[in-house]
């Protein structure tokens, strides 16, 4: 009688939320697309009327030398520039007050986010901890509780993956209690973005699978769920299709520009269905991986995905049968149950092929109760998924993915 009553209370928030965002503002961000089009990026700050820019990112995007090209730009536009270069694979609270700092020590007007999903996502928490300076980061994890503009804001993926560049929400890790949480607010979605496919082309293949699977489990989890609208299943099906025609073929060919140009757009398209679409149990059990063993986002969803798929069962089979269609891996004899389970398959082939593991040897045991604890807090009533996980579900879910 209580499981009933709180999955009714659970849809019912999820309802009145896809009610609310209704009135939300979604607009997309101005895009610069192509080969090249960081250089454009300079010409365009200049334009906008902003004379400082804060340059976030990461020494490892700083040892490669990837920004030198957009950095010329910007001395030669007479743009002063600063960099912050502190910026960790998970960011933390720690990083992200460090990087405030320097925007507001150095008297900046606007941010530039080069890199993945962190750089990007730290930038973004910084940016709101600019405009709400009595607001601390951990008063902002949920739903709309920034709703102030932030400075002008230009997003630089150097991965296809995270959909940072046009998702309203950060992830940020508390490095004192291990939990990784989401701050989301329609005003942290960037204003402007750069889909440049030649900062990709350096991605080692391990990278290039796990962010690429990343963008995957975007567009699915936005899919299955119950709080789309035309424009997010239309997103979601050309994302799943465009990742899965050339995640693998960029993972063989790093240097396959066509194809790490159609994964940066699958990659945007994912992260537009699912800012607004949401995602569900894949990533509130990853974010907890990611937060107590430091494991890579997009290696946890991806080897996550298949077995919350198979979970979900019967309630996901249509929408993931519609999917196999979308990708051509069925024939008009198989039923929509095959369908589904021809995905799932699917997915699971595309891991092997890319040597991404099925399995994880690191969880502990004693960390299961918190895992399940924290993954079902951020999933219910959060994520409007197609059916309703509890605790024994989810420990057991758990243990299979424990080698």
């Amino acid at each position: 009688m209580i499981w009933a009553l709180k999955k009714c209370y659970y849809r019912t928030s999820q309802k009145l939320l896809k009610f609310a965002m209704r009135f939300m503002d979604w607009k997309e961000p101005v895009l610069l697309e192509g080969e090249g089009a960081v250089l454009r990026l300079p010409s365009f700050i200049k334009d906008k009327g902003v004379k400082k820019v804060l340059i976030v990112t990461d020494k490892g995007l700083m040892s490669l030398n990837m920004l030198d090209p957009m950095i010329e730009g910007l001395k030669k536009e007479d743009i002063e520039y600063v960099i912050f270069d502190g910026v960790q694979p998970n960011p933390t609270i720690n990083s992200i007050e460090e990087c405030k700092d320097v925007y507001n020590n150095n008297n900046c007007e606007g941010i530039i986010a080069f890199g993945g999903g962190s750089p990007i996502d730290c930038a973004k928490a910084a940016a709101a901890r600019v405009v709400k300076p009595k607001q601390s980061v951990r008063k902002m994890r949920g739903y709309l509780k920034v709703h102030k503009k932030l400075p002008p804001f230009f997003a630089v993926p150097t991965t296809a993956g995270t959909g940072s560049e046009v998702t309203l929400a950060a992830v940020v890790t508390d490095s004192e209690t291990h939990e990784k949480n989401a701050i989301a607010d329609t005003c942290l979605r960037p204003k402007y973005a750069v889909l440049d496919p030649l900062l990709t082309i350096g991605l080692p293949p391990h990278i290039t699978s796990t962010t690429g699977m990343d963008a995957m489990t975007h567009a699915v989890e936005a899919y299955i769920g119950k709080s789309n609208v035309k424009s997010t299943f239309r997103y979601a099906e050309e994302a799943t299709k465009l990742i899965y025609d050339n995640l693998e073929k960029a993972y063989n060919n790093g240097k396959n520009v066509e194809a790490r140009k159609n994964m940066l757009k699958g990659s945007y398209y994912a992260g537009n269905a699912f800012t607004r679409a949401f995602v569900g149990y894949v990533h509130a059990i990853a974010h907890n991986l990611g937060g107590l063993y430091n494991t890579p986002h997009g290696l946890a969803n991806a080897v996550i995905l298949p077995y919350v798929l198979k979970w979900y069962g019967a309630s996901a089979h249509k929408r993931l049968a519609k999917l196999a269609d979308i990708i051509g891996i069925t024939n008009d004899k198989m039923t929509l149950e095959e369908k589904a389970n021809a995905f799932i398959s699917e997915i699971e082939r595309m891991n092997k092929a890319m040597n991404i593991p099925d399995k994880f040897d690191f969880i502990k045991e004693e960390d299961i109760p918190v895992i399940v604890s924290r993954a079902l807090k951020e999933g219910n009533p959060g994520y409007p998924v197609p059916k309703i996980m509890n605790k024994a579900e989810c420990e057991k879910l758990i243990r299979k993915i424990m080698k």
